[in-house]
Formats: C-alpha cells, structure tokens, sequence
C-alpha cells in the first residue's frame, strides 16, 4: 500500500494522490455559470409517465430512464440517453439532484450549439478537443470578449492579499505508519488505538522513534528511521497535507489520519515561507483576474442566450411549463 507522505526519495513515494477523472468542458467551466431561475426559462418539460400508487412521495426520485422528464431546449428535445450519459459527471447524494445538476449541463451545451449553428461557425478542433468543444470554445471567443487586468489592477490586488503571495514552508519529518483500508472501520479503531499508544511512548522517550518505526511501520521509510526527506506542498495527499503544515518543529501531539492509515509524526526541521516579490507573481494575478472577470461575462452571456430564448417563444407556450417532472429537477413552474 502506498504511504500517503511522500517516501525517502523526494516525494515519489505514492502520495500524490490519485489522478482525478477528466471532466467535461461545461461541466468544469460553464455549468455553474447560468442561474437556476434562468434555466427555466428556456426549457419545456413533457410530464413523465408516473406509475399508479398509493405512495405518491415514492415516485419523487426517478428510478428508471422512464421516469425522467422529457426536456426540450427551444423545442429540441434532449434524449434520455444523454441525460443517462451525463449523469456520471454529476454526482450528488440523491439522484433527483444529480438529474438537475446534469439537466442543467445539457441545457446550457444546447444553447451554445444552437447558437453556433445560428452564426454558422465552421471550427477545426485542436489536440485533444472534441468539435463539439471546439465549437464552443471559438463561440465563447467570438462573443465574450474579456479585456485583459490592467498593471494598476494587478498591483493592488497583491498590495491587499500579501498573504497569499508567501513561498510554501518546508518541512523535514519521520513518520510511522499504520496502514489501513479507508472503509474499514474495525481496522481504522484497531490502528488509531496503536497509534495513540506508540504516541505515548514516543512522549515519554522521544529517542525511540527510530526503533517503533522499524518494528511498527507499514512504510518502506521504517529502513531510514521513518524518516521522509524534505516535503514541500504538493507532494502529499491533500488530508495528510492539510493536517502536516500545521505542525511546529517536534513530536506531534495526536496521530495524523489519511486515507492510507494513521501517521505518528515528527518534525525535525521547519522553514517558514517567505515573502515572494510582486513580480513573481504577477502573471498567477493576472489570470486570476481575468478568470473572474471571464466567469461573470459567461455568466451575463448565458443569461443573453437564455432571454434570447424566451423571446422567441413569447406567443407560443411562454415559459416553462410547470409538471412534476419539473418540479422534481427543482425548477420553477410557469409564472413563480
């Protein structure tokens, strides 16, 4: 089992973390961009065939392809089949919110592909890009335009967050591992208990910790004392980062938990941050800024589109039409 803490050889021992799934383009950058209001506004749903029964509030989560609500996007419908393919980017503690939350996606990708359409783009996708991403992108491009934070802007924004700008300390630590598998709890209690009473030992007799971390530790480190070398951010699984930096220079006074075990800690060595200058940093300001700047311009654009929408529909069958189905995404009903 890898360690969790960055092993003896620079941070290569398996405490990384694991490699996150690659999201979608809308899910990462435009899904939470247009208001859930808003989303109404655009969208027609067909109510779902609800079975017969007595147990009315039994059918408010959909159990089965269906159960969902049929949705339409300026009279396009969206299938079934892409909302059961979206789901799995969405996930949520009940389904009926996950429904919403991936609903909420489709309905955003289809505006921007009907507009595309509407403008005509013709648009080659790049390395790694789908046409559909790189339609977006080059529509994104063309109709939000983003000015650029000015000097002025950037200055102050690093004269009012001097704290964010400071280099990450640098720790040098031993540590003793009990491994354990995050979803056993018997075992978890069991190795939390050992640690404690290591810690015990340690507090007593600092000077054993090279002998408990060759009799008790799970890690391949045990051979050099436990020891980890140097560890700076990033080399660590976040839970185990968040809780190591915390510490002074010494024993640590309770057992640290990640998802690989129980670590019992000590610091030999620790140097603080220092201050990194302006122009360190200004380029990391100046795409933050931007980035604010782009979300909040995707946001009104969206909005644009959707007021588009009803426009067009304005005569017709107006908003969205109210149904359970709707309801249970969590949209309003026409008029509210």
């Amino acid at each position: 089992m890898a360690c969790g803490c960055g092993g003896t050889n620079g941070g290569s021992g398996g405490c990384g973390g694991e490699k996150p799934l690659a999201n979608p383009l809308l899910e990462t950058e435009l899904a939470h961009e247009l208001p859930q209001a808003a989303a109404s506004a655009v969208v027609e749903f067909d109510p779902a065939p609800v079975a017969q029964s007595a147990d009315a509030e039994s059918m408010l989560i959909a159990s089965s392809e269906q159960d969902w609500p049929r949705i339409r996007v300026n009279g396009v419908l969206i299938e079934p089949e892409a909302m059961a393919l979206e789901l799995q980017y969405h996930p949520a503690a009940e389904q009926s919110e996950a429904m919403f939350l991936a609903a909420q996606a489709l309905v955003i990708r289809e505006l921007l592909q009907q507009r595309g359409a509407e403008l005509g783009l013709e648009v080659e996708a790049g390395v790694g890009e789908s046409q559909e991403e790189a339609l977006i992108r080059t529509l994104i491009e063309r109709e939000v335009p983003v000015p650029e934070a000015d000097e002025q802007a950037c200055e102050h924004f690093y004269a009012s967050n001097l704290s964010r700008f400071v280099s990450a300390p640098l720790l040098a630590a031993r540590h003793i591992l009990l491994d354990c598998a995050p979803d056993d709890i018997e075992d978890r209690i069991s190795k939390r208990e050992e640690a404690d009473a290591l810690l015990a030992q340690l507090k007593a007799d600092p000077q054993r910790f090279t002998e408990l971390a060759l009799a008790h530790s799970s890690c391949p480190s045990k051979e050099h004392g436990g020891a980890l070398g140097q560890l700076s951010k990033g080399q660590t699984v976040p839970e185990f980062e968040r809780q190591l930096f915390r510490q002074q220079q010494g024993l640590v006074g309770q057992p640290l938990e990640s998802r690989y075990g129980f670590h019992v800690m000590y610091v030999d060595q620790r140097i603080e941050g220092l201050q990194l200058p302006y122009d360190a940093v200004a380029q990391d300001i100046r795409r933050e800024l931007y980035q604010r700047v782009w979300q909040k311009a995707v946001s009104q654009y969206l909005q644009t589109l959707v007021g588009r929408a009803e426009q067009r529909r304005d005569g017709k069958e107006g908003r969205a039409r109210g149904s359970p189905s709707a309801a249970r995404l969590g949209w309003p009903a026409a008029g509210k």
